[in-house]
């Protein structure tokens, strides 16, 4: 008896792959989420900007400040009792101060796309329009959620990027932005009387950390790097490749004060490593030399930067809280000086100043 027309006979029915089709719905389920919660925190940022665009704008220009406070606590109790704990006194006086932060929407609408009301949040409190945008930057670059941002604002990642580019000359072949000084190696977890290999081991055994602390991008290629030349071994500490850069990176570790003999040495792994390993399509290799000290004036004089090479300081413990900003608010200033003075040298002298502008810089919620 012949078959029906488009019927399937049990035995060729085709096996269905339960486990891919889980998978493959999964995915699905997992992708619309994803971007309806994208969309709805889109939405809820720009509508946390309107509400403090509007309350701003109407009570611009009350001359009793105590009287826009009152209006502000009234209204922030009856908005909480309709809407919820999202408008309750404290968020709605952040709303206001995010639309006076940003008076442009086209302005917020870009970085509302990628930040959450949460990053905004943490970053609301910092004074400089630089420094908001460079840790907004960053936490848009790197996927920060706002644990791993509000660690770098603590840790004044921004301002250890400005004391190290004060290092750099126009003449300088170290990317702006690259570097820190100094670094915060605290959490490799070193005891005192540690040696140079405890430092290298330490740093090798707990990558993420030291990545993290360094920059994002960075890739460990080799350690302890034999270099022979004229029957000579010379060996360099670690050696990374920076994808954003498309550079090797040379890094060698000191336990002593920085002294002029290091420059040497630095510039012949560097002069090495662009004869012997740099790949075409790649930029010339730069170094960093990490030492525990470093005068910055001789570093001012020595101009590194035109071989390639920054020097940083490492700190193994952190300080506590008042007394870290106080020596970075130090350090900081002692670099602006040395900016101003140079500044005042004939045109033909003067280096590159550092650049604050935002698009100049190398940017989830928890």
């Amino acid at each position: 008896m012949s078959k029906k027309k488009g019927v399937i006979a049990p035995h060729e029915t085709t096996l269905v792959d339960e486990v891919a089709l889980l998978e493959r719905v999964s995915e699905i389920i997992e992708n619309r989420k994803y971007r309806a919660g994208v969309s709805a925190n889109l939405e809820g940022t720009l509508m946390f900007w309107e509400v403090g665009e509007h309350i701003g704008s109407t009570l611009l220009g009350r001359e009793r400040a105590a009287y826009g406070k009152r209006i502000v606590v009234t209204l922030a109790q009856q908005l909480q009792a309709k809407y919820g704990a999202s408008f309750e006194y404290t968020n709605v006086t952040r709303m206001i101060k995010f639309a006076t932060r940003f008076p442009d929407f086209q302005t917020v609408v870009p970085l509302a796309q990628q930040l959450s009301w949460s990053h905004f949040i943490t970053l609301l409190p910092i004074a400089s329009d630089e420094a908001f945008m460079y840790y907004a930057k960053d936490a848009i670059t790197h996927r920060l959620g706002k644990r791993d941002l509000r660690r770098q604002i603590t840790r004044k990642a921004f301002e250890r990027h400005e004391i190290a580019d004060t290092q750099l000359t126009a003449q300088s072949t170290v990317p702006f932005n690259v570097f820190k000084d100094p670094y915060l190696l605290d959490t490799l977890g070193l005891r005192e009387n540690y040696l140079e290999a405890d430092l290298e081991k330490a740093i090798l055994n707990d990558l993420e950390k030291f990545i993290l602390e360094f920059g994002h991008g960075l890739t460990f290629a080799r350690r302890q790097m034999r270099m022979t030349m004229d029957g000579d071994d010379h060996v360099l500490d670690l050696l990374f490749y920076s994808r954003p850069l498309k550079r090797l990176v040379a890094i060698e570790l000191k336990l002593e004060k920085f002294r002029p003999a290091f420059k040497g040495q630095m510039e012949f792994y560097l002069k090495w490593l662009n004869r012997f390993e740099r790949q075409d399509g790649e930029n010339e290799p730069i170094g960093l030399i990490l030492c525990p000290r470093a005068n910055r004036g001789t570093l001012e004089l020595l101009e590194m930067d035109k071989s390639g090479i920054a020097v940083a300081e490492f700190w193994t413990a952190m300080p506590p809280k008042a007394e870290f900003e106080r020596k970075i608010n130090e350090i900081m200033n002692e670099a602006k000086e040395r900016l101003e003075r140079r500044k005042s040298l004939p045109i033909g002298s003067i280096r590159k100043q550092i650049d604050y502008f935002y698009e100049s810089k190398d940017y989830e919620d928890d």
